[in-house]
């Protein structure tokens, strides 16, 4: 459950973020609003190319170089993330990435990756740092952790895998995690596993989390609250109950009517008419 503070720990109005490119300017994000209350589970949802990773990616400074964010507001804890995002990424804000086998060095064993983490982050000896690598191991909810820092990323599963990526985002020390499509590359036992970990982690460890996905079943299991997000605006905001048994915007009716549950059995599946290329900002009507 949320925390009690309710001081939003990220704050964003209007953000924009504008890539040069040779053939002209990408519009990647165009107008998003967020405001995260501390301890939420916030879910940023909306179709490929809608800009919800490239929101995440801006909130840690690694949009593409030459990249312009415009912002009316775009704080983190009262700090303006134009100016602080690379000094806050890692010490405050964490990435848990979508492809945990992308994520994770092949020839590397979890050991080192995870010790590589904590000496970058936290000042720890040696032995201190092994102990911690276990602890953060154990706190996923992993088998055998003294086997799985000795293993390399082939021998683990998919759901060990992200396990491990989990725990390296926790090494940092971070409070606020962008978990970007977290369960994409898992089966549905596997992911809903995960979610409940994150859930547990939040209510545990008192972390934030931005959970970007376009997956509508995952806002219903992990979220507190959703943004909905097309052609790099934000839409609609709202409690995940609210939103989705009571959608007020067109595009998130359009969304939840392509989902498969809802058409019967056997009938032709809606599909979201439309153009990101020509985004209709008011749509509620």
């Amino acid at each position: 459950m949320p925390l009690s503070d309710t001081t939003p720990l990220l704050e964003i109005r209007g953000l924009s973020v504008t890539i040069p490119t040779p053939e002209g300017d990408v519009h990647a994000v165009r107008a998003v609003d967020l405001e995260i209350g501390r301890g939420d589970i916030h879910g940023l949802i909306g179709e490929s190319g809608s800009g919800k990773t490239m929101t995440g990616m801006a909130m840690l400074g690694l949009v593409p170089k030459g990249s312009r964010i415009g912002a009316g507001r775009f704080h983190f804890d009262g700090q303006d993330l134009r100016q602080q995002a690379g000094r806050l990424r890692g010490r405050r804000i964490g990435m848990i990435s979508q492809d945990p086998a992308a994520a994770l060095n092949p020839v590397l064993s979890i050991r080192r990756q995870i010790d590589d983490v904590l000496r970058t982050h936290r000042d720890l000896p040696r032995a201190a740092r092994r102990a911690e690598a276990l602890a953060l191991l154990a706190a996923t909810g992993l088998p055998d952790p003294e086997k799985v820092l000795r293993s390399y990323p082939h021998q683990l599963s998919g759901g060990m895998q992200q396990r491990v990526v989990i725990a390296q985002a926790l090494a940092t020390g971070a409070d606020f995690l962008i978990a970007d499509e977290p369960t994409t590359a898992l089966d549905v036992s596997v992911a809903m596993q995960v979610l409940a970990l994150l859930r547990r982690l939040v209510a545990e460890r008192n972390l934030t989390v931005l959970m970007i996905t376009h997956d509508m079943d995952v806002i219903a299991e992990a979220c507190d609250r959703v943004t909905v997000l097309y052609a790099g605006r934000s839409v609609e905001t709202g409690p995940v109950e609210e939103v989705l048994n009571r959608p007020a915007h067109r595009y998130t009716r359009a969304l939840l009517g392509a989902l498969p549950d809802a058409v019967p059995r056997g009938a032709r599946l809606a599909v979201v008419e439309g153009s990101f290329d020509d985004p209709d900002p008011e749509g509620a009507a």
